[in-house]
């Protein structure tokens, strides 16, 4: 089975930073694209960033030049790192990773339980 860990939620004033990881544990043959999504109250979960295995990155435009999401493939980790934080930038954030748990092509989605990002005006 596989599990995500995801670490480095809080608390944060307007304009200040924070750092999310989030860590993929068990049988993982190969780690294909891992992402972040957010959901806030009242909205839909929805992606803010991802990166394939081959580093390739894509942002959600409202966190473009402010968010950067990195990868530790040996690791089977991924960062985001969110600079320039706003009120709005509140809400739960998940990590997710595609993994592929054997050679024959087996294959699934996983969610980490979520940490919770609130920034203070």
């Amino acid at each position: 089975q596989v599990k995500l860990v995801e670490s480095g939620g809080g608390l944060v004033q307007a304009g200040e930073s924070l750092r999310l990881s989030c860590t993929a544990y068990g049988a993982i043959y190969l780690n294909n694209a891992m992402g972040w999504y957010r959901e806030a109250p009242g909205r839909n979960r929805h992606l803010v960033a991802s990166i394939t295995a081959g580093g390739a990155t894509n942002y959600d435009d409202s966190v473009k030049d402010r968010f950067l999401i990195s990868r530790d493939n040996a690791r089977n980790t991924v960062h985001l790192q969110m600079s320039g934080l706003k009120v709005e930038d509140s809400a739960v954030y998940y990590c997710n990773a595609d993994i592929s748990l054997n050679m024959w092509g087996d294959r699934g989605d996983y969610w980490g339980q979520g940490t919770q990002v609130t920034v203070s005006s």
